[in-house]
Parts: C-alpha cells; structure tokens; sequence
C-alpha cells in the first residue's frame, strides 16, 4: 500500500512540473544588440545579423597568410559579425564599393564593407559583406 501512495504523489507532482517547465519556455529569450563601445550608439540587433557557416580556418586562406602551424586544431571564433546594409552606413548609401564603416555618432571605425564580399577569420566567404569588428562593439541582452 505505501508504493501506492507513492505513485500517487508522484503523479500528482508532475502536472506541478509540466506547469514549471512550459513557464519557462513561455518567457521571452532575450535579445542581443550591439552598441558602439566608445559612445554607446545603438549598432545593430540580432535580427540584422546575416548568419555564415564557418570555414575551415587558415586552409583557407592563401599561403602567404598562413601562421605557418600545419597541426592548428580548430579555427578560431569569428572576431566580426556580418549585417546587412543600414541606413546608418553613409558611405553605403553614397554608392561606393568598399570602404570603411563609421559610427554615425563619434565616428569610430566600426569595420568595413565590400559589395564584391571580404573573408571572415574562420576563411568563409560572405557576399556582399558588411562586417562590424567584435572588439569595437559592445554586445548587449535587453
């Protein structure tokens, strides 16, 4: 009789559970933007991001830019992120080619873009290319 009682509790425990758990899948995810680290501006979010599969490291640059160690066991962590175009990008919008992206607010060199693509660190490709450089933005959850 008590590993009767037993499972009756435990049964009665798991609506209690199931309650917890879609609680939990009910709350917002929070989002990621990017701010300038040297005026705070707002940059670019999450949903601007534009997503590449990661390369094959340094095999896949040409030889001369190679480190030169043949046993590098992973590629490293992409250092930028690649947006699509903004209208904060001036010189986007002034038609040129490639050139280097600016903060609208303290005019720091944020990182550059090239409609023909640019290379990531990890090696992959991305066409066209407008890459914002880690180490000058801050990444924020809101």
């Amino acid at each position: 009789m008590a590993t009767m009682n037993n499972s009756v509790l435990d049964r009665a425990s798991e609506p209690e559970t199931a309650a917890n758990n879609s609680n939990l899948d009910s709350l917002p995810k929070p989002q990621v933007i990017y701010r300038c680290k040297k005026c705070q501006r707002l940059v670019a979010s999450a949903e601007n991001i534009v997503s590449h599969e990661r390369g094959k490291g340094e095999q896949c640059f040409k030889w001369k830019k190679r480190s030169g160690d043949p046993f590098e066991r992973e590629p490293a962590e992409c250092s930028s992120i690649f947006v699509e175009p903004m209208k904060w990008m001036q010189t986007v919008q002034e038609g040129f080619v490639g050139e280097k992206l600016q903060c609208m607010g303290c005019k720091a060199r944020l990182g550059s873009f090239n409609w023909a693509g640019m290379q990531c660190n990890c090696g992959t490709w991305v066409n066209p290319a407008f890459q914002l450089h880690k180490s000058r933005l801050d990444e924020c959850l809101i």
